[in-house]
């Protein structure tokens, strides 16, 4: 997880383009012949448009950027610590 790349991406990609890329890297994902190094960089492109999805979500609700980048960053952290 990469906060500039979230924010990148929430600041240059509309929420329809995010999922569709989301979607194509999913599929990417399950493909049988994909190596360890591809999955690695797909899921981490997967988790900062995730990301970025979450951060329009939460400013759509009347969060500011930052504090929904960072809640989207301690949410992970979290995840991780667990």
């Amino acid at each position: 997880m990469k906060l500039p790349v979230i924010r990148q991406f929430y600041q240059n990609q509309t929420p329809e383009n995010l999922e569709k890329t989301l979607e194509v890297l999913e599929s990417f994902s399950e493909f049988r012949g994909t190596s360890e190094e591809d999955l690695n960089v797909a899921g981490e492109l997967i988790t900062n448009i995730c990301g970025a999805l979450e951060v329009h979500a939460n400013v759509q609700n009347g969060m500011s950027e930052r504090d929904a980048l960072n809640s989207f960053a301690q949410k992970v952290l979290g995840s991780i610590d667990k």
